[in-house]
């Protein structure tokens, strides 16, 4: 594959600035798209209302979802993906703050891929990033939307 995508799901500009710095790796071409509420994200992966172009939405390799989101929140979308046939191979990373085992424990039980709490040193967080695409696009075997 060329080019990965990668749908980020996440409200804070700060964080995604911090989250795209630490995904820039050599070797490695990721296209990330963004969206800042769980409603749009339900738009874009539906192909609804402007992400109707499939061109404008293409369909994620890998989602990472912040929990803490206006309108639907991480919890509620989480379920919808996971419950959708055409949505719930796509692996969903939950990247947030939340280090309570109560969110942890229903994200897995909704069909999260993994969950990983936001280290407050930047240096660490890119570490984690870095870790976890290396990872899920390079060692793991990704399902093709196709098959």
């Amino acid at each position: 594959m060329n080019e990965w995508q990668l749908l980020l799901i996440e409200d804070s500009d700060e964080d995604v600035a911090a989250t795209v710095r630490g995904l820039r790796q050599e070797g490695l071409t990721i296209a990330i798209q963004r969206c800042t509420t769980g409603d749009q994200a339900l738009d874009y992966l539906y192909q609804r209302g402007r992400y109707r172009d499939r061109a404008q939405a293409p369909r994620p390799d890998l989602i990472l979802l912040d929990l803490n989101l206006p309108g639907t929140d991480g919890r509620a979308l989480l379920a919808v993906i996971k419950d959708d046939e055409d949505l719930k191979s796509i692996p969903v990373v939950v990247l947030t703050t939340s280090n309570n085992p109560k969110d942890i424990a229903a994200c897995y039980r909704r069909g999260a891929n993994s969950y990983q709490i936001k280290p407050v040193d930047y240096g660490r967080f890119k570490y984690a990033l870095q870790t976890m695409i290396t990872y899920w696009f390079q060692i793991a075997t990704l399902p093709d939307p196709q098959a």
